[in-house]
């Protein structure tokens, strides 16, 4: 009788270990403002009980796999309309604020009152720089900065999204569905903006967020895929032919210095 003994690890290979996500600024340009994603995790809390939330393994689960994107402006706003009764941004700080009236219309936008989803409640955005790259499947998720508690709750909610960013990477832009535009929007520099989540093929994978290089293969391939959402509706249709040109590398750490 023979025995066959192997050493082999079929779960060893891309699919197994860490998940590996890296982030990335879409641009230099300001970059001291935005803070690194960061890990939702409260660990300055009571642990001393062994019945703690703080123990719980379940919700040290749950905040593992939260990262967190912080407001990187101060910004006070309201929403008016004008004789014509078109609709408006006003900038409540005026002189105070620390952002200039002209860079403020350059990342804050009212977007078109036809493409709000409800006639009452204004949609803005707020533009980002934030981007995520992985070489594998891998869906981010975009959410509320729910386990973050504000003394001042925003006035409406927040757009979502989730989509696959190893084939699709995009800036995160904060979309914010303005329910009762009698009241300001406050958002606070190095505060909670929202959450984001990723997903691979299986649940139990941990997931690491590394600062990923802006090569100039991801640049392109960026490029290729950009703007798109401007001429054609249902994007999501475009991802076949978008991993059929992807380079089989583009997340590459960035190199400690």
């Amino acid at each position: 009788m023979q025995f066959h003994v192997s050493f082999d690890r079929p779960e060893d290979g891309p699919q197994s270990g860490p998940i590996t996500v890296g982030w990335f600024l879409t641009s230099d340009k300001g970059a001291v403002m935005y803070d690194p994603p960061e890990r939702v995790s409260f660990r300055q809390t009571n642990k001393s009980h062994a019945k703690s939330a703080s123990r719980c393994p379940g919700v040290i689960q749950l905040e593992s796999r939260y990262f967190m994107v912080k407001s990187p402006f101060d910004i006070h706003i309201g929403f008016g309309r004008d004789e014509k009764g078109k609709g408006h941004l006003v900038n409540r700080a005026g002189v105070a604020s620390t952002i200039r009236a002209n860079k403020l219309g350059e990342v804050l936008t009212l977007v078109n009152e036809a493409e709000w989803r409800y006639p009452d409640r204004p949609t803005i955005q707020l533009s980002l720089p934030y981007c995520f790259i992985a070489d594998e499947l891998v869906y981010v998720t975009q959410l509320s900065a729910f386990m973050h508690y504000r003394r001042d709750p925003l006035p409406g909610t927040i757009f979502g999204g989730r989509f696959p960013l190893n084939v699709w990477p995009r800036p995160l832009m904060w979309a914010f569905e303005w329910h009762d535009p009698q009241q300001d929007i406050i958002l606070k520099r190095g505060e909670p903006l929202f959450y984001v989540q990723f997903e691979g093929n299986g649940p139990d994978r941990p997931v690491q967020v590394v600062e990923a290089e802006r090569t100039p293969e991801l640049q392109k391939y960026m490029e290729q895929i950009g703007g798109v959402v401007n001429y054609v509706n249902q994007t999501f249709g475009l991802f076949k032919a978008a991993e059929a040109i992807r380079p089989k590398k583009l997340l590459t750490p960035k190199a400690r210095e």
